[in-house]
């Protein structure tokens, strides 16, 4: 599927592991990337990590395109399953998300914004998804701001053995309300 914004059509693909490795670690290993802690990561490194997303069932990752050129990376995962195990109460309808955005130097206003806006309608598309999850750093003032802007709601601090987080919700009516008040 995809979903057009002002600043272009926006569509997602599986991530191969093997075949976006190289590009996908260029994204990861950028200074503007250091909350997803993969600065000394080799090409090999972002192979392997991503073939063990892609050997999980309840995680996926894909590369966003705009325009069909590849422009940004977003995973989906089973919070249940993956990454918050135990640091809360999953509901049915729960779906992880993490997004980044490709460097560029040419950046666009509100690019980021409208990915992370493809980004939830893509993950909203899916009608078994009632409520987005997201645990950015607490550090990530940035990502708080958009996650805010799409109608995510902080829900408490957590600790997760990498960093302290911000438990974070939206639902789907949340979201349509942020967005609905932008457009």
């Amino acid at each position: 599927m995809s979903t057009t914004l002002s600043l272009g059509t926006f569509t997602f693909r599986p991530l191969d592991p093997l075949t976006d490795g190289e590009l996908v670690h260029g994204w990861v290993t950028h200074p503007k990337a250091a909350f997803w802690m993969m600065q000394n990561h080799t090409v090999a490194d972002v192979e392997r990590e991503y073939m063990a997303i892609a050997a999980n069932e309840h995680h996926d990752a894909f590369i966003g395109l705009r325009d069909g050129e590849p422009a940004f990376l977003m995973e989906r995962y089973d919070p249940s399953k993956v990454e918050l195990v135990g640091l809360y109460e999953a509901r049915p309808g729960d779906v992880g998300m993490h997004f980044l955005v490709a460097p560029t130097d040419t950046p666009v206003h509100g690019f980021t914004r409208a990915v992370i806006t493809a980004v939830m309608e893509e993950l909203f598309r899916d009608p078994a998804t009632e409520r987005v999850v997201v645990e950015p750093d607490v550090r990530n003032k940035a990502v708080h701001a958009l996650n805010e802007a799409v109608g995510f709601e902080i829900a408490e601090k957590i600790a997760k053995p990498e960093k302290d987080a911000y438990l974070s919700f939206c639902t789907r009516e949340q979201f349509r309300a942020a967005v609905g008040a932008a457009r």
